[in-house]
């Protein structure tokens, strides 16, 4: 299998778990209190984010037999097989889940032609949702692919200096978002966080629990990108192979931490 595809397989696994998990604290919070409205927004939101990662393994067709499971789930049967009326939300939420399960099942056969739809053709599913900021979010988005596409074709200097930069804007938005008190709380120095370098942001965000201590694997090169961009360390000094692949993975790991739903 090409690598890319098999990249992208696993981006969508990775984001089918996170659907999984959301759905299954929805459910159980649903069969306690039906009507919870917080719970029920809660759920129409993962709804809709059921249904668009849904439609891009389908390829957008509705006649896929993925995107008419995922139809059919909101359709609750009686004994007799006809649509029941006034299904609970918890029961609708658990056949969304068997759906989902079934696209984990299908991504994860080792034959190829046993896929859904995954491919190059079809949009990825957004990784930086979980981003406070939402205008950085297409910058990230893009940046990202660059940084991917840079590793494939062997610049590694790009790659890891874009993923760096990916890394301190990430952990950048969830330090502001915390907010000063609680920063304060964990030992964060005085002044604004713009001002602290990026091994400061890192650490406190580690000491805050915004992430765990997956930076420390950060090559040091990484963690320097800055100077490096400015010109205040030897530019010509060739970033090896296996940094750039290291701040990658780094970045991948902070990722999840930040982001609960993944």
């Amino acid at each position: 299998m090409e690598e890319s595809l098999q990249t992208q397989i696993e981006t969508y696994l990775s984001h089918l778990d996170g659907l999984i998990r959301r759905g299954h604290q929805l459910r159980d919070t649903l069969a306690a209190n039906p009507s919870d409205a917080a719970a029920i927004t809660a759920t129409r939101k993962w709804q809709e984010d059921c249904g668009v990662t849904i439609n891009q393994l389908s390829g957008g067709s509705k006649a896929h037999w993925l995107a008419r499971s995922f139809s059919e789930a909101f359709l609750m049967r009686s004994a007799d097989g006809r649509a029941a009326q006034g299904a609970a939300p918890a029961e609708i939420v658990q056949q969304l889940l068997g759906v989902l399960a079934q696209a984990v099942v299908s991504l994860s056969q080792k034959d190829k032609d046993a896929i859904v739809s995954a491919s190059s053709t079809q949009p990825a599913p957004h990784r930086f949702d979980f981003v406070h900021n939402p205008e950085i979010r297409p910058v990230l988005e893009q940046a990202y692919a660059d940084s991917r596409s840079a590793l494939e074709k062997g610049d590694y200097d790009f790659a890891l200096m874009t993923a760096s930069g990916i890394l301190e804007a990430i952990v950048t938005d969830a330090l502001e978002h915390a907010g000063a008190n609680a920063l304060a709380a964990s030992g964060a120095p005085a002044g604004m966080i713009a001002d602290w370098s990026f091994a400061t942001r890192l650490s406190v965000a580690e000491k805050a629990g915004l992430m765990r201590s997956g930076a420390a694997r950060l090559p040091a090169v990484g963690r320097t990108y800055r100077d490096r961009a400015e010109g205040e360390v030897n530019s010509n000094g060739k970033i090896s192979e296996r940094d750039a692949k290291t701040t990658g993975q780094v970045l991948h790991v902070i990722m999840r931490d930040l982001d609960p739903g993944r």
